[in-house]
């Protein structure tokens, strides 16, 4: 299948690892021009960076802050300096808030954790949408996917300042297909399972979460791309404001 991402400028955020790196690569290995974003850790950005230039594509890093509005503006527009107008995002940085205290429920919970969590999941990703609105429609094309968690549909005791910021995310991208898809801009959320890569976990706890999927398996990074890369490429023509899982068929264990 014809992708049609070739020379396409795509950006990625949280690119540094996990389901981010394995999307950059993804686009990377069809001969995108990939923005690898990243927060804190520069040396593992430089790697996926790196990677990316190996499978055939051309890639740079960009610095970036999802709860700081300046930063967004200052990290696209170097991007854009960098490899051209924007004809992908995907929102894929996560800000983890604090572990919850045992037996907290939401209405116990900090304040300040909901709060900085939705400024986080949810603003950030509006906000990097808006910055790159005017270069997809410049071109009359574009693709945005958001990544979300299954655990919007399911719910998870104690994590309501997450789950409530993902839900967010549907909110949003269901009012930009709306808004955009007669223009040639269609976007998505994408939800992954389970995903243990780049983290230290136990095997009972992965065992566990790979025999609440119906696939009997955690989701792999590529499991996740893959379907990035598809509803971000021209063979995409008509998928616009779904909410699609990855996972597996996952069901969040007791």
């Amino acid at each position: 299948m014809e992708l049609g991402l070739a020379g396409k400028v795509v950006l990625v955020t949280g690119a540094s690892s996990s389901i981010g790196r394995a999307t950059a690569l993804a686009f990377a290995e069809e001969k995108a021009l990939v923005a690898v974003g990243y927060h804190t850790n520069r040396e593992a950005a430089e790697e996926t960076v790196a990677l990316a230039e190996q499978r055939g594509g051309h890639a740079i890093g960009w610095q970036l802050d999802l709860g700081d509005s300046d930063s967004l503006e200052r990290s696209v527009g170097h991007a854009r300096r960098e490899l051209g107008p924007v004809d992908v995002l995907v929102n894929n940085a996560v800000h983890w808030p604090s572990w919850p205290d045992p037996g907290e429920l939401f209405e116990t919970a900090p304040p300040e954790r909901f709060t900085s969590s939705v400024t986080a999941n949810l603003v950030g990703p509006y906000l990097l949408a808006r910055a790159v609105l005017g270069d997809m429609r410049g071109r009359g094309w574009g693709r945005i996917v958001n990544v979300s968690t299954g655990l919007v549909e399911d719910g998870f005791p104690g994590n309501v300042s997450y789950v409530a910021a993902k839900a967010g995310l549907h909110g949003l991208t269901r009012v930009m297909s709306r808004e955009l898809a007669a223009e040639g801009i269609l976007t998505n959320v994408v939800m992954p399972g389970f995903t243990p890569a780049d983290r230290q976990m136990p095997a009972e706890l992965i065992d566990k979460a790979g025999a609440a999927a119906a696939t009997r398996r955690v989701t792999h990074p590529d499991d996740v791309a893959r379907m990035i890369v598809f509803l971000c490429s021209e063979a995409n023509t008509n998928t616009t404001g779904e909410a699609i899982r990855t996972d597996g068929h996952f069901l969040s264990p007791g």
